[in-house]
């Protein structure tokens, strides 16, 4: 218990000598004098973590409390498309519906075992009947209380279904073991739920081994943001077992609590929308979608347009396979009727007709197709005209480095940079390689990847190119920080991208009076260009470098020649070629990365 003459300071994760003496009205002296009593040799720039910190800050009479930064509205990602059509609502018309909640967490820390156990205890209690099918969602009873739960295999998938404007969840459930403690997936998951402005309630799972140490998880989880509601902070963090059914029904308690805070509301009579959970092809009856019902009531029979698709319901069935009618606010449905497969995560809405809903998915395709061509991404050279024209606010940024002690210097250094017109707003941090729910993280987030001595493959390019999203790797920090300085100062200069496109071999010399050297070549890959640049190697050296002054197949010019094709070209201020000479082709693009 402190003293009462004790002052209280709170102190981030990481803190610099310099910073931590201001912190206590003290010399950075004073300060390294104490950590080298503690046996610390540091100095005033040195990095030293919350615990070292925390006992300097002890000894000179402060009692220092870890700093959680609070997430503003402007680091969340945009609000989901039906959240907005239902604060269109008339007040007075919206009553409270069955919150609907996803279970998010690292692999092995028993995502789906709680999934079961929370259906296996609910079919023990004779309140919801068997499961027969599984269709992607289901609904428990909890003191007469309903609650939606999405049975998503992961973050990736609730992200993936935010990147195209849905959010199917109002609360999540972020599972933890208890021996094991919070892993890259879990900080990961806690990312997306931040940026999906979703409150998250804690299951720390695994309660019952003997290795479980849940106040050292309750340390890591406070290290990431989720400070735990028995230390004053505003997380639930609920013990249970789920293979031994322990603290289950806390959960459900817990869930109910946060969404009575949450205010989670529809109008039942209202505008008919939702989201698609799942969607296949099933060989007997057709297309089939899982679809949650958000605002108003889905009935048999409306023409609805789904995505890309659309179609009238042939028929509606609940979780359990039962046929259906109708489909309230957080009712999830099985549907028969679509002409296509949606997309999980595409927005339905019930259309007048389904001649209307033809018209509607028509138009979004010609949408579609024309954005495809107008369509770029966010990047850091770009960003400044961004912010000046008021499509951007801010610079989100999703950094990812070799190791963990490479991550902290870097945001101590991007925190350093003037953010007086430009604010920059670091979304997630882990070390290891870019992957591909980095890229969809930063899609639904609209933010750059920045990454130090990493790489992203194939798969992840692939889906950056696909998506729009900017990716950008260093091997030396400050390039980095300078990149992104100059980036909100609006002085970075676009990237150039160097391209070969060919080559040929030099077979033969031409001297021609007043016109130069042409050089008889054999192209031997890809296509020499008469636009394009050259570079001249000899004994794979590089003996000049510039453009074309002329390219001819045979006695005709030629904007390109083919591999297996002989020309005569001759090189811009360039009359020194000899026979064995390789010319190398080759174009100059500005990238964004």
């Amino acid at each position: 218990m402190s003293d009462k003459n004790t002052k209280t300071i709170d102190l981030p994760n990481v803190t610099t000598v310099r910073d931590l003496a201001k912190k206590v009205d003290s010399s950075p002296i004073q300060v390294i004098k104490v950590l080298m009593a503690n046996g610390v040799m540091a100095n005033i720039n040195q990095q030293i973590d919350f615990d070292t910190a925390a006992v300097v800050a002890a000894e000179m009479g402060y009692e220092a409390s870890l700093e959680i930064p609070e997430i503003s509205e402007e680091q969340v990602g945009e609000i989901p498309l039906w959240r907005r059509l239902i604060e269109d609502e008339d007040a007075k018309n919206l009553v409270n519906r069955p919150p609907v909640v996803t279970i998010l967490g690292h692999v092995d820390h028993g995502k789906t075992t709680l999934l079961d156990a929370i259906r296996h205890t609910n079919v023990a209690g004779g309140e919801s009947g068997g499961i027969t099918q599984h269709i992607g969602a289901y609904q428990i009873m909890h003191k007469k209380r309903k609650i939606t739960f999405l049975d998503t295999p992961g973050h990736a998938a609730f992200t993936a279904m935010r990147a195209r404007g849905a959010q199917g969840a109002d609360i999540v459930v972020l599972v933890v073991a208890a021996n094991d403690g919070v892993m890259p997936q879990t900080r990961e998951a806690i990312a997306h739920a931040r940026a999906a402005r979703v409150p998250i309630v804690v299951a720390l799972n695994k309660i019952d081994l003997p290795d479980a140490n849940p106040d050292y998880v309750k340390q890591q989880l406070a290290d990431a943001g989720l400070v735990s509601d028995e230390w004053d902070g505003d997380t639930m963090i609920i013990p249970v077992s789920a293979k031994k059914n322990m603290g289950i029904d806390d959960l459900l308690e817990g869930i109910v609590l946060v969404a009575d805070n949450s205010k989670i509301m529809a109008n039942p009579h209202g505008t008919v929308i939702g989201t698609v959970i799942e969607a296949a092809v099933d060989k007997s009856r057709g297309v089939t979608a899982t679809l949650l019902v958000q605002n108003g009531t889905l009935n048999a029979g409306d023409a609805i347009a789904v995505g890309m698709t659309c179609g009238n319901i042939r028929a509606m069935f609940d979780f359990k396979g039962n046929a259906i009618e109708s489909a309230e606010p957080s009712t999830p449905a099985q549907i028969l009727g679509l002409n296509d497969v949606p997309k999980a995560g595409d927005i339905f809405q019930v259309c007048a007709s389904e001649r209307e809903a033809r018209a509607i998915v028509n138009e979004r395709k010609m949408k579609a197709e024309q954005s495809k061509s107008t369509r770029s991404m966010t990047t850091l050279e770009d960003l400044f005209s961004k912010v000046k024209a008021g499509e951007m606010g801010e610079l989100r940024l999703i950094l990812k480095a070799d190791v963990q002690g490479s991550l902290e210097p870097i945001i101590n250094a991007l925190n350093d940079i003037d953010q007086s017109e430009i604010k920059i707003n670091v979304l997630y941090t882990e070390a290891g390689n870019v992957t591909e729910n980095d890229v969809l993280l930063a899609t639904a987030s609209n933010a750059i990847i920045l990454g130090f001595n990493v790489h992203a493959d194939a798969s992840s390019k692939n889906l950056a190119e696909k998506e729009g999203v900017s990716i950008r790797t260093y091997d030396i920090i400050y390039r980095l920080i300078e990149d992104v300085e100059k980036a909100v100062k609006g002085m970075l200069a676009p990237e150039k991208k160097e391209t070969a496109i060919g080559k040929a071999e030099v077979l033969q010399t031409f001297k021609i009076t007043k016109v130069g050297t042409v050089a008889g070549c054999r192209v031997t890959s890809g296509e020499i260009r008469r636009n394009a640049m050259v570079r001249v190697m000899r004994n794979n050296e590089k003996i000049f470098e510039g453009e074309l002054a002329s390219l001819k197949h045979e006695k005709d010019n030629e904007k390109e020649v083919r591999e297996g094709f002989e020309c005569g070209l001759r090189v811009r201020g360039f009359n020194d070629f000899e026979i064995g000479d390789t010319v190398i082709s080759y174009t100059i693009e500005e990238v964004q990365r």
